[in-house]
């Protein structure tokens, strides 16, 4: 029987994949595919300022995860596309809500840093 994880308990894997949903570029790319399947550069023209090489080994620690399926279509040039799986969809709607907070606070935000910031 699966048992629940605890985030407070170090040794819990739960950890780890905190640190994969709370990575900028894995929100960013759940964000980007929540409309439907996408091709790289798709992904890494939508998320913008992302190394080739860190976004793909975003999508592959996302498919490792289960959050993300890479279908190889053969073709010349060939063609990769990358679809959220139903475990990646059912991210959607969390990472929405912290991405539409982090968009509706960033003034205050970026103000109360420019005051600690004065204060130093």
């Amino acid at each position: 029987m699966v048992t629940r994880g605890n985030v407070f308990d170090p040794n819990c894997p739960t950890r780890v994949i905190l640190d994969r949903i709370g990575d900028k570029w894995t929100v960013l790319a759940v964000l980007l595919l929540r409309d439907g399947p996408l091709r790289f550069t798709e992904l890494r023209d939508g998320i913008g300022r992302v190394a080739p090489k860190v976004l793909t080994q975003t999508l592959r620690r996302m498919e490792r995860d289960g959050l993300v399926t890479r279908e190889v279509f053969a073709e010349i040039p060939p063609r990769v596309v990358y679809t959220l799986t139903p475990l990646g969809s059912s991210l959607i709607a969390p990472i929405s809500v912290l991405s539409d907070w982090a968009e509706i606070h960033m003034p205050a935000i970026t103000t109360a840093q420019s005051q600690y910031d004065a204060a130093l």
